[in-house]
């Protein structure tokens, strides 16, 4: 590669000017070099600076994900053990129904008073029974095991329940399970 070099009038083909381009190529090449180096430590101390934001701010966020699930637990924790407290005196009472001598229709009214304290437990906590004997099938909330024939009843509608189904809130726990009703008289008319 040829360097032309026209500075002061002097000739692109004679040996000095390539010279003396020569050399002040090499002090251009030098100051670059000197003010790359600067750069150069300039630009690695901030990468330097940002590795070490970066590791802070992972190290943060792993500690926050950790102080997030230990408040889950605990949360979780806490709330189990506020169920279970409503629901011991529950417990308490099937206890003393087990240690009862009385007669069986006594034990039957003594089951049936928890059974009932029970029920108030589970609607204090807003989980309330799913409607189901005479209402219309829905498939949402009730779970169908088989069919009933009955004139008695409208067609599709639950006949009997075989297993109470329950919600919470709006949350469906669990369906009904049910028996659903076939009406002839009613599918030909």
């Amino acid at each position: 590669m040829v360097v032309v070099d026209t500075h002061e009038g002097e000739s692109a083909l004679g040996p000095e000017p390539v010279a003396a381009r020569s050399g002040e190529a090499a002090e251009i090449d030098q100051a670059a070099a000197q003010v790359s180096q600067v750069e150069f430590d300039q630009l690695k101390g901030e990468r330097d600076q940002l590795l070490d934001r970066l590791a802070r701010l992972q190290a943060e966020f792993e500690n926050a994900r950790k102080r997030a699930e230990r408040e889950r637990v605990s949360d979780r924790e806490y709330a189990t053990g506020s169920v279970v407290e409503q629901f011991l005196p529950v417990l308490d009472n099937f206890e003393l129904a087990l240690k009862s001598t009385s007669s069986a229709e006594q034990l039957r009214s003594g089951v049936e008073l928890i059974v009932k304290q029970m029920e108030d437990v589970l609607r204090q906590m807003q989980v309330n029974p799913i409607p189901a004997v005479g209402e219309p099938f829905d498939p949402r909330v009730h779970e169908a095991l088989g069919t009933v024939e009955r004139a008695d009843l409208p067609d599709q509608h639950v006949a009997e329940e075989i297993r109470r189904g329950y919600k919470l809130r709006e949350r469906l726990l669990r369906p009904a399970m049910v028996r659903v009703v076939s009406n002839p008289k009613q599918i030909s008319e």
